[in-house]
């Protein structure tokens, strides 16, 4: 559910109010664009967020993409400006953020798909850091434009007897919410606090960036997912300097190099 080399989602339906969408006073919704919106919440914690219904993904003009290198170069893009200068003038980006986890090169550490190229194949090793706190998981996106969230084994299943196809896909780790359970391994009690962004697919059909404002623990980043917004399946896409979002509707525009990107793209006149 989510063209370039990264992920991106959208739909023509307006957001209904429910336990995951929002209310006008939350945040900016573009007139003109009644299928997304961004916003900023200072409870339980400072974050900015962007949402967008997902139910006329497909043969909508708007698309969930992902992005990496450009259009004829091997050199990653690195930037948002990069990415929005490359662009096609008869498009947008509506919003973005960082996408899944990357070595010294920005290069993806875990599966990726782009336009149904497979980039980096499954990782299912283990390990230390983040990425390692299994599970973890995989946002991905077939040609159609359905948008899912797999744990890493439950998706390799699924490639295996064919009922997964990606046309995107990135993977991170840990998941933050699974089939509706925060992470086992994530303490109430931690005390280890970091700058956080992810994103989950919600109960009503939509599609859920969270960037953190303030430093939080594992266990309040994923409760937002679960308890605020009805999110069955969230995953922790990264953090600390490597967390950056772009949402110029509620100007937040980050100035860091990253490796993947996921976005949603638009025609320029909506």
């Amino acid at each position: 559910m989510f063209r370039f080399s990264s992920l991106f989602f959208i739909s023509t339906l307006g957001l209904g109010l429910s336990a995951c969408s929002l209310d006008s006073a939350a945040g900016a919704k573009p007139a003109d664009s009644p299928h997304w919106e961004c916003f900023k919440r200072e409870q339980p914690f400072a974050y900015s967020a962007c949402q967008v219904d997902t139910s006329a993904l497909g043969g909508n003009p708007d698309t969930l993409e992902l992005f990496w290198r450009g259009d004829s170069s091997s050199t990653p893009l690195l930037t948002f400006d990069t990415l929005l200068a490359q662009i096609p003038e008869d498009k947008t980006l509506a919003f973005g953020m960082n996408a899944g986890m990357y070595n010294k090169d920005y290069a993806p550490i875990g599966y990726t798909v782009i336009n149904g190229e497979e980039i980096k194949s499954l990782n299912l090793k283990e390990g230390g850091g983040n990425f390692h706190l299994l599970p973890n998981g995989v946002l991905w996106s077939d040609k159609a434009g359905a948008v899912h969230i797999d744990e890493s084994h439950a998706l390799k299943d699924k490639l295996n007897n064919g009922s997964a196809k990606p046309w995107y896909a990135t993977q991170s780790g840990p998941m933050l919410v699974i089939d509706g359970n925060i992470h086992p391994k994530f303490d109430p009690n931690s005390s280890s606090r970091k700058i956080r962004n992810g994103i989950g697919i919600c109960s009503d059909d939509t599609v859920l960036m969270v960037a953190s404002d303030t430093p939080v623990t594992f266990y309040q980043f994923a409760e937002v997912f679960k308890t605020d917004f009805g999110c069955d399946n969230a995953l922790f896409l990264d953090g600390g300097i490597a967390s950056a979002m772009y949402a110029p509707s509620i100007d937040r525009h980050d100035k860091k190099q990253m490796g993947v990107m996921v976005g949603v793209v638009q025609p320029e006149t909506q």
